[in-house]
């Protein structure tokens, strides 16, 4: 799953928890619903301001550490180098 999805699926399963719809959220926070949907659906390209306001809502906060790069494991390694017959 893509890094936008799962921080998206993370808002909207804390935002469920709180009982609270993305229209509640939208009013709460004067961010339009719409907005509130392609956030949490991996889709936001909006402006780091309005995604803070909304994060911050559920209690959230953003944090900045260094990428971590994953190495292919051996099955992988072996589909991107294998013999092609």
């Amino acid at each position: 799953m893509a890094n936008r999805q799962l921080v998206g699926q993370t808002l909207a399963e804390a935002r469920k928890k709180q009982q609270k719809t993305q229209k509640q959220l939208a009013d709460q926070t004067a961010i339009h619903k719409s907005t509130i949907s392609e956030i949490e659906n991996g889709r936001f390209t909006g402006s780091l301001d309005i995604f803070e306001r909304y994060i911050d809502t559920l209690g959230y906060q953003l944090d900045i550490k260094p990428k971590q790069h994953q190495l292919p494991d051996w099955d992988e390694l072996d589909s991107l180098f294998g013999d092609d017959e």
